[in-house]
């Protein structure tokens, strides 16, 4: 059986101890354990660790790290304004976007047992399409590893800086998947110009949608409900995603029941990364109220931030301890933010730990089950991708 893998004495979430058969990139077989045998050309022995389907990362930025060039103190800025100049300035400086720092972060994450990430990617009139170019390449080096979805991210504006919407357009006939917007108002000033820019991008090209949002209160509520319409009138339910929308938890009950509700009618998901000054989208109503949750590390020692370290269960644990979650369903629920609902969002197609599942696996050791790995988050014992194994305890194999 060659180019199989065995994975012996496997324990599932539900407690389970099976057997998992890996062919040609699928997930074959799932048996009660020690009943499939040695058939396979490879077995790993995983004596009752924990298996889970690989980790998704659903919002990074793989061309602003700053790993590898040593410790760079960060420059604060007082706005989203102020921090764009801030991070432009140092860009200038350190020459551009690096295909060996974002390589080195895409190997981070895969260590971590992430096997699928969408990660934004500046768009400027300086830097042009030089960040997009280095990812289509990166993707394409690291596919052995993880699947890399992008989103042309207008930093700097998309309707008043020049050049910005032509440029989004030339990122996505060369396979960019996703049409980012920043700030309808807070950075461009026209709620509806940046909409209708990002929407008729995405209509034409048959995209995704991913905003960026942080303006704040009554204002992100309006936007987040003007999204909505938007989504709603292009038929693109499903396939939109507001990325950190610190509104909906500075709002009124009133206020967040009617935004909710309007997300959730148009199909509008939601993507927090536990961000710690300020409010964040309260996971659990937004759930009860129907609309999608994801999870992402945001940034990762860039110029935004010196913090972060790729781990998806690592965020599923902080975004827990922001919400004040401690029961095991709870858990369960941040574990999902980094899994099963990131997958749905990035429209991944046969995502979990079933037969005829892809074979992108990780396994950790604990002794209990999903709730201990989110608490915990532990090295990753195993990480398997397209039925190969990527990495043990920790590191690349």
């Amino acid at each position: 059986m060659s180019g199989a893998l065995l994975l012996a004495d496997a324990k599932l979430a539900d407690g389970r101890h099976v057997d998992v058969l890996c062919e040609n990139g699928r997930v074959a077989r799932l048996a009660p354990a020690g009943t499939l045998g040695a058939s396979a050309a490879a077995v790993e022995q995983l004596g009752g660790a924990l298996l889970l389907p690989g980790l998704v990362e659903g919002h990074i930025h793989l061309d602003k790290t700053l790993l590898g060039v040593g410790w760079i103190p960060n420059r604060p800025g007082g706005s989203v304004a102020e921090r764009i100049a801030r991070e432009k300035e140092l860009r200038a400086e350190l020459g551009g976007p690096s295909p060996e720092r974002a390589r080195r972060l895409a190997e981070r994450v895969a260590a971590f047992g992430t096997t699928r990430l969408r990660s934004h990617v500046d768009i400027d009139a300086e830097v042009g399409l030089r960040g997009v170019e280095m990812l289509l390449a990166l993707r394409e080096e690291v596919r052995h590893l993880l699947d890399v979805q992008l989103v042309a991210f207008p930093q700097s504006g998309l309707v008043t800086h020049k050049g910005a919407a032509e440029l989004m357009a030339e990122a996505l006939r060369l396979g960019v998947e996703v049409v980012g917007g920043l700030d309808p108002a807070g950075i461009d000033g026209d709620v509806e110009g940046q909409l209708g820019a990002v929407f008729g991008l995405a209509e034409r090209s048959g995209a995704m949608v991913d905003i960026h949002l942080h303006d704040f209160g009554e204002l992100g509520a309006f936007e987040l409900r003007r999204i909505a319409a938007w989504t709603r009138s292009t038929g693109l339910g499903g396939r939109v995603a507001v990325s950190h929308a610190f509104a909906l938890g500075m709002v009124d009950e009133a206020t967040f029941a009617a935004t909710a509700a309007a997300l959730a009618e148009a199909g509008v998901a939601i993507m927090t990364n536990g961000p710690g000054p300020v409010p964040m989208p309260p996971v659990r109503q937004l759930t009860e109220a129907g609309v999608v949750v994801f999870a992402g590390s945001d940034n990762i020692r860039d110029a935004w931030s010196p913090l972060g370290d790729g781990d998806p269960l690592s965020t599923a644990a902080r975004i827990a301890w922001r919400q004040g979650f401690a029961s095991d369903q709870d858990l369960e629920l941040a574990f999902a933010l980094v899994t099963g609902n990131a997958a749905r969002v990035l429209g991944v197609e046969g995502y979990g730990l079933h037969e005829g599942a892809a074979a992108d696996l990780v396994a950790v050791r604990v002794e209990a089950g999903v709730p201990e790995a989110v608490a915990a988050h532990p090295p990753r014992a195993l990480v398997v991708k397209g039925g190969r194994v990527v990495a043990r305890d920790g590191r690349l194999a």
